[in-house]
């Protein structure tokens, strides 16, 4: 028997004080929230807030899960060569503690938003798509599968 292999990944929404959410600007993303593959033997929250670190240089904590996807479309990485397997992603909403934006490897760019504006950053679809889901949370979960290539199309959504 063959064991079915995913990527596991998480994304951080981190509002500050203000209520501005936090954005970077990724090489082949653009505009875009924190997050990134979770390591293995690393649990969720620890890995979320690993990437916000990573990413942006703010330190935040994990506030609630607004969201679980499923993209379950295979594709073939930036590099042309390499096939990327399904993932499972959760969406989180964060409490900046401290920190100041920095980039990084993996940003260009890193700023907060206010949360108005923040859709006029957001051109890739799914991203799109997660981040309306993520602004108007209010306290029940979304559940969807998509693919993203060739193009985003969503399969199915529900809330729980």
């Amino acid at each position: 028997m063959a064991f079915p292999t995913h990527i596991v990944a998480a994304a951080g929404y981190v509002f500050d004080q203000d209520g501005r959410v936090l954005l970077i600007k990724t090489l082949h993303r653009g505009y875009d929230a924190t997050g990134g593959q979770i390591e293995e033997g690393e649990d969720l929250i620890t890995g979320v807030l690993r990437e916000i670190e990573e990413e942006s240089g703010i330190k935040a904590k994990v506030k609630c899960l607004c969201g679980v996807y499923s993209n379950v479309g295979k594709y073939k990485y930036y590099d042309g060569v390499t096939t990327v397997p399904t993932k499972v992603i959760f969406d989180f909403i964060c409490e900046y503690e401290s920190g100041e934006c920095r980039t990084s490897e993996e940003s260009s760019e890193v700023l907060w938003v206010p949360k108005e504006k923040v859709l006029d950053y957001i051109s890739t679809p799914v991203l799109r798509y997660r981040f309306e889901k993520m602004l108007s949370f209010d306290g029940t979960v979304t559940y969807a599968s998509f693919m993203t290539k060739p193009e985003f199309q969503l399969l199915t959504e529900r809330r729980i």
